[in-house]
């Protein structure tokens, strides 16, 4: 007994001076993460079902194997030899939507495009103009009980969505939003898009969510709105046609009833604060957090 012990205990100790422990710590957490990620990804949604469902064949396909139930066993091997294809196939939108967050992920930061500062200066009064116009028209369009969808456009550009509408390219005014979203203008039904702190386009056809967790009591506007912030960086704007509430989508995920200052404040900070090396005060943002450290 005393033998077995003692060899057990020295190869646990063997084991233990065999591990690399940067290195292998390092790659089981990449593991663990890529793995979390891919939970996170598929988590409500269509592909949780599929993946399920895959998971089934496995075991099936193990069974069938260890039963040598040999037909049943060709038919799953000759599924599984194109395995990698199939599941490309099938999850296709997930895969799609996970290179698209990667991309718009803050490892890649715009900072104003590091434009030079009289230019970035500039960029952020036309932004604040036109959040300011925008706000403006949706508290106008709220009274009236009239929808409108409006895409503020940030890092990932969207030049597939601007295609499907018409192209206006104009300074932003409470009275040109007010007209396009008016109820028998042409362009009402689409979305509008922001860039550059201008109107660049209207009429334009958004990507509806899959996501069957949004409300069904929500319209088309809605799920346009959480489609188009699940596929972009976009700041979605909504304003509902049948009881005049403003909500936002961003990152695939809408909230509701924002007033007109909660929304001021949701876009200057989205479009030009967050992406600014300016802070509000103007002053260059390591600068303003030095001066409020040392006043403390």
């Amino acid at each position: 007994m005393a033998e077995l012990l003692s060899e057990t205990w020295s190869n646990i100790i063997a084991f233990l001076k065999s591990i690399d422990w940067f290195r292998d710590t390092l790659d089981i957490a990449l593991v663990a993460f890529v793995i979390y990620s891919i939970i996170k990804l598929v988590r409500d949604s269509r592909a949780e079902q599929l993946l399920k469902g895959i998971l089934i064949f496995g075991v099936a396909f193990l069974m069938a194997s260890l039963l040598d139930l040999k037909t049943i066993y060709y038919l799953l091997k000759a599924v599984f030899d194109y395995s990698l294809l199939v599941i490309i196939i099938i999850f296709q939108p997930e895969i799609r939507r996970a290179l698209e967050q990667v991309a718009h992920s803050r490892l890649s930061p715009l900072r104003l495009f590091g434009k030079g500062d009289e230019e970035a200066k500039l960029e952020i009064k036309r932004w604040q103009k036109a959040i300011s116009a925008a706000c403006s028209a949706i508290e106008s369009l709220q009274r009236q009980r009239m929808g409108a969808l409006i895409v503020f456009e940030r890092n990932t550009k969207l030049g597939e969505i601007i295609n499907s509408g018409t192209i206006i390219n104009a300074e932003a005014t409470p009275e040109l939003i007010g007209n396009i979203f008016f109820s028998k203008a042409p362009l009402h039904d689409g979305a509008m898009i922001l860039r550059d702190g201008i109107v660049y386009a209207a009429g334009c056809i958004l990507p509806l969510t899959d996501n069957q967790q949004v409300s069904r009591e929500l319209g088309t506007r809605h799920r346009a709105a959480v489609g188009m912030s699940e596929n972009s960086d976009s700041l979605v704007v909504v304003v509902s046609e049948e009881t005049g509430t403003v909500s936002m989508a961003v990152g695939g995920e809408l909230k509701r009833n924002y007033t007109m200052e909660a929304l001021r404040v949701a876009l200057e900070n989205g479009m030009i604060w967050d992406r600014s090396r300016w802070d509000k005060d103007g002053e260059i943002k390591a600068k303003g957090l030095f001066r409020r450290w040392k006043s403390k």
